[in-house]
């Protein structure tokens, strides 16, 4: 049975309180910001002076904090390093009222990290100079394996709705991936992909996001017309078998393929100015899951979905977006602001 079907203002309200497990590749976003100073005497290369330094959840983390603000009830479930950067996103997790019982920490491995310099000088304004990534693409050890999966059969009847956010660094093993799917089908649960490298293994599951370019890689061609991206999208959810995919195309909005064949074009809902991309799919992901596991119809939840994305690139850096500033949204919406 769906609810709040072709409105979104409604399908928004169900979000509250919807109990969601994520999981994936935990990242920490890590931002360092400085002031621009002088020129090094050992190199021709800019010393900053360090203003401060903060974690971001990225990542899967981004998805599960981003549930979190837009209302959901979420438990997260992934690997982290024993490090700061693993505090960083387990102390922002946990403040966003975040589940982190289901985050292991390990000593084989530090956590995935993505760290931005920002600098500027007293006149000029600040923006990102170098980024430093520090990526794991091994599976998990056996040990840590087993005790994800035994946290993972034990928490999934009490939720309504599955996450997987692969990244491409080895939390979602094969054997992890097979059990998410399988025991969301078996519960007739919704359940929700987002991987940017590895689609092609996901059979059986519920719905998928991807970007154009990685639908593209995906698929091996590319796709240079609206009739390349509708039979690319149609060709990738019956792969699959899917009930549905969801393709995000930047300017151009997203399509929604469903099992009855439809595809739906919907429109970027706010043309102001973008600042930052980052994060933004994390968005997208959340409220589909939320909204789905809800009872939402797809295509309600897509976009209320597009319009929490459209939030989030006016935003720099990895953000979330509260549900607040959803519901301003659709208020502005409905009264043609």
């Amino acid at each position: 049975m769906t609810t709040a079907a072709n409105d979104p203002a409604a399908a928004a309200e169900c979000l509250k309180g919807t109990r969601a497990l994520v999981l994936g590749d935990m990242v920490a976003d890590i931002y360092l910001d400085g002031r621009i100073s002088r020129i090094s005497r050992e190199a021709p290369v800019l010393v900053l002076e360090e203003m401060g330094e903060r974690v971001v959840a990225g990542g899967a983390a981004n998805v599960a904090h981003n549930a979190a603000t837009l209302g959901g009830a979420v438990c997260a479930f992934g690997v982290l390093g024993e490090d700061a950067g693993g505090a960083g996103i387990a102390s922002v997790l946990s403040r966003a009222g975040v589940d982190t019982a289901g985050l292991l920490a390990t000593s084989e491995r530090p956590t995935i990290s993505k760290t931005r310099v920002i600098a500027g000088g007293r006149a000029t304004v600040s923006q990102q100079i170098v980024r430093v990534d520090r990526e794991w693409h091994t599976a998990l050890a056996h040990e840590t394996e087993e005790e994800l999966l035994a946290q993972i059969r034990a928490l999934l009847p009490r939720v309504r709705g599955v996450v997987l956010s692969d990244y491409g660094s080895g939390t979602v093993t094969a054997r992890v991936r097979r059990t998410v799917i399988d025991a969301a089908r078996a519960a007739e649960i919704p359940s929700i992909v987002d991987s940017r490298y590895d689609i092609l293994r996901y059979e059986g599951i519920g719905y998928v996001k991807q970007n154009d370019a990685e639908l593209a890689a995906a698929l091996g061609r590319e796709l240079r017309s609206e009739e390349d991206i509708h039979a690319a999208g149609r060709e990738l959810r019956e792969h699959l078998g899917a009930d549905g995919v969801l393709i995000t195309r930047g300017a151009q909005g997203m399509t929604l393929f469903l099992s009855d064949s439809s595809a739906t074009n919907i429109p970027v809902s706010d043309h102001s100015e973008i600042f930052d991309v980052s994060g933004a799919g994390d968005t997208c992901v959340a409220v589909m899951i939320l909204a789905l596991a809800a009872g939402v119809d797809p295509l309600t939840a897509a976009h209320l979905s597009n319009i929490a994305s459209g939030i989030a690139v006016r935003k720099r850096g990895t953000a979330t977006v509260a549900q607040e500033e959803l519901r301003g949204a659709l208020a502005a919406i409905e009264g043609g602001c």
